[in-house]
């Protein structure tokens, strides 16, 4: 999942193409959410290693990208149905968190009240046995919630690609 800034969708699909060429994939598929500022991507390549390849020419062109803003993988994706979602996690979870390794819950819903916060959170705290750390967690579960889908991240800091483009031509 990509975002951009409000009405730059075009700009950021075009960018996002021309940069999912550049790590290898011939046939990316870029599609417009109905959401302001959102874009998805499908691609033949790990979306993982994805944002690693792209992290790598940002570091070389710290300007490179002009419409772009983060790019999150998704590992999975589900309807808003907490049976659905938590069947994933408690299948999933443990080839994401080692058994060592702690974690955090991040929610973020668009245009849905189909989930309410805490009880979501409380529900999926319970089925991932690791321990729990809201400040330095080594693992990000993260669920993009927009309306009737629900997007589900497992998370390293290094996985998400946020870019601060200090460029300014004036």
């Amino acid at each position: 999942m990509i975002s951009t800034s409000r009405h730059n969708e075009s700009n950021a699909k075009a960018e996002l193409w021309f940069s999912l060429l550049m790590c290898g994939d011939k046939y990316p598929i870029i599609s417009k959410l109905e959401y302001s500022g959102l874009i998805a991507a499908l691609t033949t390549i790990d979306s993982k290693e994805v944002v690693r390849n792209l992290g790598n020419i940002l570091n070389s062109d710290p300007i490179f990208f002009q419409y772009i803003l983060k790019i999150i993988p998704i590992d999975y994706i589900t309807e808003t149905d907490i049976s659905s979602i938590t069947s994933i996690i408690s299948k999933k979870y443990e080839k994401f968190i080692p058994s060592e390794e702690s974690f955090k819950i991040e929610l973020n819903r668009r245009k849905s009240d189909i989930i309410e916060r805490q009880s979501f959170i409380d529900a999926i705290a319970r089925i991932i046995n690791r321990s729990v750390n809201l400040d330095a967690p080594d693992v990000i579960v993260r669920f993009e919630i927009l309306g009737n889908t629900c997007a589900i991240s497992f998370l390293k800091r290094s996985d998400i690609l946020e870019i601060v483009n200090t460029f300014n031509p004036f």
